[in-house]
């Protein structure tokens, strides 16, 4: 079957970039270093946009890294990456064909080939800092897909003024990523006080009736705030993967507007 690559122990979809924008995106818990290494080299050397393996500790991180990109994964590329530094300049390859990996630490996500920023700008909310990690995540993929990416940070509804002092930001999104626990309160809070689409992450932090996160999934199922979309528990991915569609379709729909005979 076409547009498949056959490796044995995977089986690549590397027509996903051309049906979604986007290559197939490894998930990292239970592979190896050499299943990592396989599957990101096929996706490397069949595809063209940005490889992302998520989910991925620090240690699986640099041996994967010493096999694909060695002498390459010097400080610059573990450093702090897009969600605390500087986003990591795609034109900048070292000569290698692929160029070398960027690793973040918080949101373990390794990334080859992160796209530069576009003007789709999505701002993803923290209500607590326990929940940085999750946002962290979200942070992280959003910017190497492409998406112009900022944070906001302790803004839960349990100090309500918090998040009304950066309303004014809020409402310069294309989007909101929404991550919170406990409650989950926060994403019908931003959904009622924005026009953008809002993107929720229930988190899994909080004491015994939170459920690990179940509390804050149903809560903001339940929202008041029409149209809130709600993800998995604690993924991060999922949401910023979520606007990228978002993202993607908003720029199909210019485009027919601009093209002319496209209009509808």
């Amino acid at each position: 079957m076409s547009g498949v690559l056959d490796l044995g122990y995977a089986r690549l979809d590397l027509a996903r970039e051309a049906r979604q924008g986007l290559p197939e995106v490894v998930y990292g818990p239970g592979k190896t270093v050499e299943q990592i290494s396989g599957i990101v080299t096929g996706l490397l050397e069949h595809n063209t946009g940005p490889v992302l393996v998520t989910r991925i500790e620090a240690e699986t991180a640099e041996a994967v890294m010493a096999r694909l990109d060695p002498g390459a994964h010097d400080e610059e590329t573990r450093g702090p990456g897009p969600y605390d530094g500087q986003p990591y300049d795609p034109g900048t390859y070292d000569g290698q064909p692929h160029g070398p990996a960027m690793y973040d630490a918080e949101a373990r996500l390794l990334c080859w080939r992160p796209s530069p920023a576009g003007d789709f700008r999505v701002t993803v909310v923290a209500a607590g800092t326990s929940d940085r990690p999750v946002a962290a995540e979200a942070v992280a993929v959003a910017a190497a897909v492409g998406l112009d990416t900022t944070a906001i940070h302790d803004v839960g509804v349990a100090g309500l003024d918090r998040i009304l002092q950066v309303r004014d930001r809020l409402q310069t999104a294309d989007a909101v990523i929404v991550v919170a626990g406990m409650e989950g309160a926060l994403a019908s809070v931003v959904g009622g006080l924005v026009r953008a689409p809002v993107v929720a992450v229930p988190v899994s932090t909080g004491y015994g009736a939170s459920l690990e996160g179940v509390t804050a999934l149903l809560a903001m199922h339940a929202s008041c705030a029409a149209g809130v979309t709600v993800v998995n528990i604690d993924s991060g991915f999922s949401a910023a993967m979520a606007v990228h569609r978002i993202a993607q379709s908003l720029a199909n729909a210019q485009s027919r507007v601009s093209t002319p005979g496209g209009a509808r």
